[in-house]
């Protein structure tokens, strides 16, 4: 049963979420039948801004939104939750607009199902890509020809990581790379003609290991990373790909894994993502709305 808001919604004040806040968000996860993921929330909240909106009946929280900022050319909306008893009322169009009110023109990206599709395209947001998430248990092939050599990254890896990543993402995003080695439990890096030319890490989520980022000059040397991760892990991967990676997709459902959902991207205040999408095949995360 849906409960009533007790004001009217304009009144409903929006607060900053600390990592005081953790717990209230996981549970509100939860609450919206996804994993708890309080892993990728203790990320989230110490590297962008969450936004939260308390329960008015005292039950924790009713709203949540993290925005993560890559600097003035693009920040990126995740984990937008509204409580199952207070959906269908405009609290994430209130939320929202809050977020683009406080964004002061910065360019916002975000991952958006066909659910919520619709609100964000009435707040102005343009579709720009697909995403298709696939899972599964990975299962070698021998496949792949890249001449790159994969190895674990160390921490003298870093500065070159982040060049890499600050061109092909467009921004420099230091605040949260910095952050990946205590985040990730398996980086590796692709070297070849003697610099860096590629990166990728997995992560742990609901009992899987989710792929993400995932850098590289080309689909061989993407298959070699990914691949080079899946040895060391005894769970399912998950990876949420760039659409127009097909060649990828293709290889991953070879590998075992299924499609299990697909995603739209989508942007305000710009036209397209900045950076390079050819050698840009998975985000950190996936947080959709």
């Amino acid at each position: 049963m849906l409960t009533p808001l007790p004001r009217p919604l304009a009144e409903l004040p929006v607060r900053r979420l600390t990592l005081g806040d953790l717990a209230a968000c996981a549970d509100l996860c939860e609450d919206r039948g996804w994993p708890r993921d309080e892993h990728r929330w203790g990320l989230l909240l110490a590297a962008g801004t969450g936004y939260g909106m308390d329960d008015p009946g005292g039950k924790g929280l009713m709203a949540t939104c993290v925005v993560t900022s890559y600097g003035p050319r693009l920040a990126a909306i995740g984990m937008l939750l509204v409580a199952e008893r207070y959906a269908r009322q405009g609290v994430a169009r209130h939320l929202m607009r809050h977020v683009i009110d406080e964004a002061a023109g910065t360019p916002l990206s975000l991952y958006v199902t066909s659910a919520g599709q619709p609100l964000y395209e009435q707040l102005g947001f343009a579709i720009v890509g697909r995403v298709e998430r696939v899972t599964g248990f990975f299962r070698p092939t021998g496949d792949g020809a890249s001449t790159a050599t994969v190895r674990p990254a160390t921490a003298e890896d870093l500065q070159a990581m982040v060049r890499l990543d600050t061109d092909v993402f467009g921004s420099d995003r230091m605040h949260v790379l910095a952050r990946l080695p205590a985040y990730a439990d398996h980086i590796r890096v692709a070297e070849g003609d003697g610099k860096l030319v590629g990166y990728a890490a997995t992560w742990p989520s609901a009992h899987t290991h989710v792929v993400g980022p995932l850098i590289a000059p080309d689909t061989d040397t993407a298959q070699a990373l990914v691949a080079s991760l899946a040895e060391a892990t005894d769970l399912p991967l998950r990876a949420d790909i760039d659409a127009r990676h097909a060649e990828l997709l293709d290889w991953f459902k070879e590998c075992g894994l299924q499609e299990s959902s697909k995603t739209t991207v989508m942007t305000y205040g710009t036209s397209d993502l900045p950076g390079d999408w050819t050698r840009r095949y998975a985000p950190l995360t996936v947080a959709t709305g």
